[in-house]
């Protein structure tokens, strides 16, 4: 199972920049995302981003995965594999995930976008997961239990009528990109382990819009709902302290998670700093 780290002094302020630089190339790609963009797109971009800010793709090469970042759309819950047939269009939605290692550290965000003139369905599983993301930030402190976290999300999500993915949660993050503890995103308050000040960890729940069941594809790689319903996903990075927590991925200038169908498709070749 292996030991939880616990961070302090020069490490955490490296935790700081990897999640910063994380952060940064979210946003730069979502001010990038418009109808008629490829997966594809994404991936160079992120490529790209991640390179001028000195950092690598902590997802690049990770047992296999062939890509920069993950791309999950629509009915995917999770480790969508870019494409440059695959291209996005109104009514999409779309979870980039992108996990930067800078410095020998990782930090690991994601957000969901609606691309265009979305369903009602779409706006609301999309912010349901946003929602369930920051209640399950706001029970993190030291001394909380992994489960009250889970039993938050859990219960806001049943509440609005959606489903919790259980067999993927977050996790341990720092000097590897995945590290203990598993942190999944339901169960029951007062169980789990004890958070400690100096922990980090991801909170990033998959949240279905019908059932919580999934399959994988046939590309080994590929989470899609069981049910064909759409799945939507919001990850930060925290540090857990005495008094709560610092999210160590929060963007500069607030994601916009709306793209208007008058975007103009960006070409990679031409991404800026």
């Amino acid at each position: 199972m292996g030991t939880t780290p616990l961070f302090k002094g020069a490490d955490i302020e490296r935790l700081r920049r990897a999640g910063e630089a994380a952060a940064g190339t979210l946003a730069y790609v979502a001010g990038r995302l418009a109808p008629g963009i490829t997966t594809a797109d994404i991936d160079a971009w992120v490529r790209e981003d991640t390179a001028r800010r000195g950092g690598r793709p902590s997802q690049l090469g990770y047992h296999g995965f062939p890509a920069t970042v993950c791309t999950s759309r629509n009915q995917v819950v999770c480790h969508g594999v870019p494409r440059s047939d695959e291209r996005l269009a109104p009514g999409d939605i779309i979870n980039v995930d992108v996990t930067t290692c800078l410095d020998g550290f990782h930090g690991d965000t994601s957000a969901t976008f609606l691309i265009g003139d979305a369903s009602p369905e779409a706006h609301h599983v999309v912010d349901v997961a946003r929602r369930c993301r920051d209640i399950g930030i706001s029970v993190v402190r030291h001394g909380a239990r992994l489960g009250d976290i889970g039993a938050a999300i859990q219960e806001l999500a049943e509440r609005e009528g959606c489903s919790i993915v259980r067999e993927f949660g977050g996790h341990g993050i720092g000097r590897a990109m995945h590290a203990p503890p598993h942190v999944a995103h339901f169960g029951k308050r007062g169980t789990g382990i004890t958070l400690r000040s100096g922990m980090v960890i991801t909170i990033e729940p998959m949240v279905n819009l019908g059932g919580p069941d999934i399959r994988q594809l046939s590309d080994g790689w590929t989470i899609v709902t069981a049910d064909g319903s759409l799945s939507a996903q919001f990850e930060h990075t925290v540090l857990v302290t005495r008094e709560g927590c610092e999210i160590l991925t929060r963007p500069e200038v607030e994601l916009t998670l709306q793209v208007h169908t008058g975007q103009t498709a960006a070409s990679p070749s031409h991404a800026g700093p």
